[in-house]
């Protein structure tokens, strides 16, 4: 397995694998990987002939008063799982290698790519600025450095596959964009890099997230398509949790991520909360 962080010297492995005719798997990663992601790898490693893992902790992402500084870089750690599962190459480049500024306010430094405002002014976007552009811009960067035939994300982070799958579509871009399905620890609550900033007493919390999507779902199974009814299953949940404040309960279109007052088809149930002082994303889609 190679480890690059020069962009040029990557592209030159992906030619000399393109000219194999390779199918190539992309999947971005901030690094400290976990269950979730080494999905995403055994995916891309199923449907693809190589795999690329980039692990990049995006400071175009981070809000000043985010985690920037404190999120983990276990790199080596990391680089040891790729490896056992048979990535190719991990690309692990420096923010200057991709013209980056290191610092939260980075955003304001280089050229950006916004998604539209309907897509990223709701939901975690209206608690995160500039998060999605800054999502956008870096994995518009990673497409065009890369250029896999599939690039593979997870469900948990709904909001972005939903904004990546329009980027792609409206830039016209060669890649086929991979939903993978949210992994679960066994008490149901999603895996994420943040959960390692649980305490015990935060991480028992933590699972009514997923509990309170279960009983929506429940109650939409059970005949009740009104949205305002089935947040109310969640929030009224939620908010008998010692230590945990809702930050958000949404239901949206997967797709628009507009809202919806009904749900006809399908809907993305989308909640955010903190508990303690750790935020953290969970959702589900009724269909």
């Amino acid at each position: 397995m190679l480890v690059i962080s020069n962009p040029w010297e990557l592209s030159t492995t992906i030619q000399t694998l393109k000219q194999k005719g390779k199918k190539l798997g992309l999947v971005p990663t901030m690094g400290a990987l976990h269950q979730g992601h080494t999905s995403l790898i055994k995916a891309a490693l199923n449907e693809c002939d190589e795999v690329i893992v980039s692990i990049f902790v995006n400071p175009l992402q981070f809000s000043p008063e985010e985690d920037l500084e404190q999120y983990p870089r276990p790199l080596e750690a990391d680089c040891q799982i790729c490896e056992q599962l048979g990535v190719a190459v991990v690309f692990n480049p420096i923010p200057a290698e991709l013209s980056i500024k290191e610092q939260p306010q980075a955003i304001l430094e280089t050229t950006q790519v916004y998604p539209p405002s309907s897509m990223t002014s709701g939901l975690c976007g209206k608690y995160r600025p500039n998060h999605f552009t800054g999502v956008a811009t870096i994995v518009t960067k990673l497409l065009n450095l890369i250029q896999p035939d599939c690039a593979f994300f997870g469900q948990k982070d709904a909001q972005q596959l939903a904004i990546i799958r329009r980027l792609v579509a409206d830039l016209n871009l060669p890649v086929q964009i991979v939903g993978c399905p949210i992994i679960r620890e066994d008490s149901g609550l999603a895996l994420s890099s943040r959960n390692q900033y649980l305490t015990p007493p935060e991480k028992q919390a933590a699972t009514n997230l997923y509990h309170s999507l279960q009983l929506a779902d429940l109650s939409y199974r059970q005949g009740t398509i009104t949205s305002e009814t089935l947040i109310k299953i969640v929030t009224k949940h939620l908010q008998t949790i010692p230590n945990l404040t809702i930050q958000y309960a949404k239901i949206v279109d997967p797709s628009t991520l507009q809202p919806l007052s009904t749900i006809q088809n399908s809907g993305l149930l989308a909640i955010a909360a903190y508990v303690g002082n750790t935020r953290l994303i969970d959702n589900i889609i009724l269909d």
